[in-house]
């Protein structure tokens, strides 16, 4: 149990951060440094692909142990892709204080020069016990101006989809390393043809979109409100992401499970 908790933890910190990114890309739109803000971005994704690189051994330590003692590892997988929907709602509660929060940031890192120096003079004692004057929760003013005009409905879809493939796509993987144990290094290394289909699908299809959207904002052809609105509509469809994830899971383990033969 102890080893699941680890795992659902990090898969938290990885969803909250990689989409916390939109509210750094916000900020940039709003202080005009979208440069800066996209350096910055890199600093916290840095942080999701560390937790990824010490989540992953343990998922599959997981699985090894799910075949070792004949248990279906199912629930803790369902479990798994529960913390990655749960970090990307702490993530949508937390965008209107980060954007703030990224505000500071980018000046700072503005007056530093470099990252290193911007964590030095940035991260002090003071400076952490006025965090709290940053704090910015959803009001339900806001929420009862949300709408979906003016953002692109097949844009949330498809963001929904790639983000369903990317949460499902390792962990279907090692599911069906269980399922097919006959061709377990086929089924392991099919895991990267997953990914990599969802990294093309998001990179060609959803990510063009977004930074044109964002464009158009810089130029003065939308206002910071709708930028705002479509970044939290893409933050709602990647949690939607998440749930149709949970039904993407077995699914998914069947079919590779079904294709590893061929690959002989």
């Amino acid at each position: 149990m102890d080893t699941i908790i680890i795992i659902c933890v990090l898969t938290f910190v990885i969803h909250t951060t990689e989409t916390l990114s939109y509210a750094l890309r916000f900020a940039g739109v709003q202080t005009t440094r979208l440069a800066v803000a996209l350096s910055l971005s890199g600093v916290v994704l840095l942080v999701s692909r560390t937790s990824n690189l010490i989540q992953t051994p343990f998922t599959g330590g997981l699985i090894d142990q799910a075949a070792l003692s004949h248990t279906d590892p199912g629930w803790k997988l369902h479990l798994i892709i529960g913390a990655a929907s749960l970090g990307t709602l702490c993530a949508i509660i937390l965008f209107p204080t980060f954007v703030q929060l990224s505000k500071r940031l980018i000046s700072h890192l503005e007056l530093a020069g470099s990252i290193p120096k911007m964590i030095r003079s940035a991260v002090t004692p003071q400076n952490i016990r006025r965090v709290h004057h940053h704090v910015r929760l959803p009001r339900l003013a806001s929420l009862s101006r949300f709408r979906i005009k003016g953002v692109p409905k097949r844009l949330l879809l498809l963001n929904c989809l790639g983000t369903a493939i990317y949460t499902a796509s390792i962990l279907s993987v090692l599911y069906a390393s269980l399922l097919a144990p006959s061709y377990k290094a086929t089924v392991l290394m099919s895991s990267g043809l997953i990914n990599g289909f969802a990294t093309i699908f998001m990179t060609i299809l959803v990510d063009p979109q977004v930074a044109l959207l964002t464009d158009k904002a810089m130029q003065g052809q939308a206002s910071h409100e709708a930028i705002r609105q479509m970044y939290l509509w893409l933050m709602i469809s990647r949690f939607f992401g998440t749930i149709l994830a949970q039904f993407l899971l077995i699914p998914a383990a069947y079919w590779v499970a079904w294709l590893a033969p061929m690959f002989q």
